[in-house]
């Protein structure tokens, strides 16, 4: 859905664009928020921060379009502009598009013209959210690059409007690396650090080839988020996966230490928010995903044996005619009433 600020001082535009654009609002392809100058154009960008696209007027009483031009990118870095006006004289369009204006449409407006013109912008406007949303969640960006840099690329702006807080439905996966705090109580430093990355290596590929993102290391283990369609079908194969290539992987040997590197794992899915959590005042914010679904993910994950990859019955009902599963029993988790009835995905 675009969701599109009309800016205009003209009393019947209103109507005239709920009338043109019913069908398309019925629909809830389009959601139009309504101001009468530029001033309360700023405040309905704070009431209403995922706004996509503004459509404005120039001239206005209190502030007028080119000068709401210059304010947008302090409200709201990704929204772009589209001016809407009758003074279509060459200056006044120049004038628009260096203060940053998407494009310009004279009065009186074609409404045909006008819904191609949308529909562009909000192309681009998605294009962006895309790509610093590609930013934030590349997890091999954050492994290799310096955080200033990060820092630098998404600007503090960008990010309060650009990621959105928003309730989503996906699927955690928690991944532990079993017995691995042992070997660190007798192996250098080093050689913990290069073993712990090579082994996160061959998660984190699995993960990705399932369309899945590393959402952090926590110590030896990995929490890792699928999004989008089939996201639990994903996890699931994801899971199987890492499992498999550690099975594969030979007893490693080091500093007269034996290790047989194997994973647990927890799986939870629902509903859950996803947006910036951490301290401001820090200036560290970590794009994350919070919920009851991760909680249980986590959980699952500490109760599973080396080699489990362990569901609660909420998610065997949905996956049992697609995966082969092993009843494992009854545990009691942390702030759960009931006990949790759990299996182990086999194949």
């Amino acid at each position: 859905m675009a969701k599109i600020l009309v800016v205009d001082d003209e009393a019947d535009l209103e109507l005239l664009i709920k009338q043109k654009f019913r069908r398309k609002i019925r629909e809830n392809t389009y959601k139009f928020v309504f101001a009468q100058n530029g001033v309360e154009a700023l405040k309905k960008l704070q009431e209403h921060p995922d706004l996509d696209i503004v459509l404005s007027d120039i001239n206005m009483p209190e502030m007028d379009g080119l000068t709401l031009l210059t304010k947008l990118p302090e409200a709201n870095p990704i929204i772009k502009a589209v001016i809407v006006s009758a003074y279509g004289d060459m200056e006044n369009i120049r004038t628009a598009m260096n203060r940053g204006a998407f494009d310009f449409i004279c009065k009186p407006v074609n409404f045909e013209d006008l819904e191609v013109t949308m529909e562009k912008t909000m192309q681009h406007v998605n294009q962006l959210r895309e790509t610093v949303r590609a930013i934030k969640e590349n997890n091999i960006l954050k492994m290799y690059v310096d955080e200033t840099v990060l820092n630098f690329m998404i600007h503090k702006e960008f990010e309060s409007s650009l990621l959105l807080n928003e309730t989503i439905e996906a699927t955690v996966t928690f991944i532990d690396l079993c017995g691995f705090t042992a070997i660190t109580e007798r192996v250098p430093a080093n050689t913990v650090v290069s073993l712990l990355n090579n082994l996160f290596d061959l998660m984190v590929k699995e993960v990705i080839a399932q369309e899945g993102h590393i959402d952090k290391f926590l110590g030896d283990a990995v929490m890792a988020v699928f999004r989008g369609s089939y996201h639990l079908d994903r996890a699931i194969d994801a899971a199987l996966a890492v499992r498999k290539a550690f099975e594969s992987v030979p007893e490693i040997q080091a500093e007269g230490t034996m290790f047989k590197p194997q994973v647990s794992i927890g799986i939870g899915s629902g509903e859950m928010v996803s947006g910036n959590i951490g301290s401001a005042s820090l200036r560290r914010l970590d794009y994350t995903v919070i919920g009851d679904a991760v909680n249980v993910a986590q959980r699952l994950q500490a109760v599973a044996q080396p080699g489990q990859i362990v569901i609660p019955s909420t998610i065997y009902e949905q996956v049992k005619e697609s995966f082969r599963c092993q009843h494992i029993g009854e545990v009691k988790l942390k702030n759960k009433a009931l006990p949790v009835v759990i299996y182990d995905v086999l194949e």
